[in-house]
């Protein structure tokens, strides 16, 4: 019962930071300049975002596939496509609750065992943030002199920089050790417990889902997808930097560090990135002279586009689900 209590607790915190977050952003919103800057937008290039947003989850359902593929399951396109929306669209009410309702679907309507293909969406999440990583580096490198000078403008930013990352690497340094001191203290009688027994039979499967990457068939093709679903996340977000005239200017470089800033906000414990991807995206786009209004402009729409996204496919997706399966008991 505490343990429910603590999980419900810990959400409704995470959701009370987003909503605060972006309640502080936009309390003060002048609804003339939303509605003037509405009708400056080129609609051509947020539709553009659109199309490439979905191709994205098209190709996230494919990758999947070739993980399954190789355990020896052959899942329907059509429910790794449902299963990937509703993902989507249940992390848009919890979280990280989409990891755990995708493997859920595939187990009920594919036979997929749930710890099986919980390893494989694992998998998927490392490389992903792999990807990320690799852009971070490219990002920051490409636009190390107007990083440089803006945090040399702005010493006050560059102190707070320095703290987060201290307080970062003492927070990483205390929880290894506390869980090394821990195994230290308990390994001789570990393997009495009944709950050992059982968590060593869910990693061992759960395993068997993150090594598929060692004998997938089509290493090329995985490669391909991984990479094509990152460069259509980013042409979803350039799209809209093309729809609005005080971001058009700024170039691809310009769109690749507010893309990559913006999606550590959007890996925040918090619903759909809500608040926390507007204000990774407005600081960033304050490096570039772009005002604080224009900026909290430009995220109140790019990210309404994304969630529209999801939205959208995810809703569609729950209805159909079923009637794909109408044969399945």
């Amino acid at each position: 019962m505490k343990g429910k209590i603590l999980t419900v607790f810990k959400y409704l915190l995470f959701l009370a930071t987003g909503v605060f977050l972006f309640w502080y952003l936009y309390r003060d919103m002048d609804m003339d300049f939303l509605m003037d800057n509405l009708k400056d937008i080129h609609y051509e290039w947020i539709l553009l975002s659109v199309v490439v947003g979905f191709l994205s989850h098209i190709s996230r359902a494919m990758r999947w596939q070739l993980l399954v593929n190789t355990l020896g399951y052959k899942p329907r396109f059509s429910n790794s496509f449902f299963s990937v929306m509703i993902a989507y669209l249940a992390n848009l009410a919890l979280p990280r609750l989409g990891e755990v309702t995708r493997p859920t679907i595939v187990k009920k309507y594919e036979d997929i065992p749930y710890t099986t293909s919980f390893g494989t969406i694992v998998l998927e999440r490392i490389i992903d943030f792999l990807i990320l990583f690799l852009l971070t580096a490219v990002a920051i490198l490409s636009e190390y002199p107007v990083l440089k000078a803006f945090l040399h403008d702005n010493p006050d930013v560059y102190d707070k920089f320095v703290l987060i990352a201290k307080v970062g690497v003492i927070a990483f340094a205390a929880g290894v050790s506390g869980l090394v001191l821990f195994y230290f203290f308990i390994r001789k009688r570990i393997n009495e417990y009944k709950f050992y027994k059982k968590l060593k039979e869910i990693i061992l499967s759960f395993w068997e889902g993150v090594k598929t990457i060692r004998n997938l068939k089509s290493k090329s093709l995985f490669v391909f997808h991984s990479l094509f679903i990152w460069a259509m996340y980013f042409l979803s977000l350039y799209f809209c930097f093309l729809a609005f005239g005080f971001t058009e200017h700024l170039g691809v470089m310009a769109a690749l560090i507010t893309f990559v800033l913006g999606s550590y906000g959007m890996v925040a414990p918090v619903q759909g990135g809500i608040g926390a991807w507007h204000f990774m995206v407005i600081a960033t786009l304050l490096i570039y002279s772009v005002d604080f209004d224009s900026g909290k402009f430009f995220a109140l729409i790019a990210h309404g586009v994304s969630t529209l996204v999801v939205l959208a496919g995810g809703s569609v997706s729950l209805v159909l689900l079923p009637l794909f399966n109408r044969k399945k008991k």
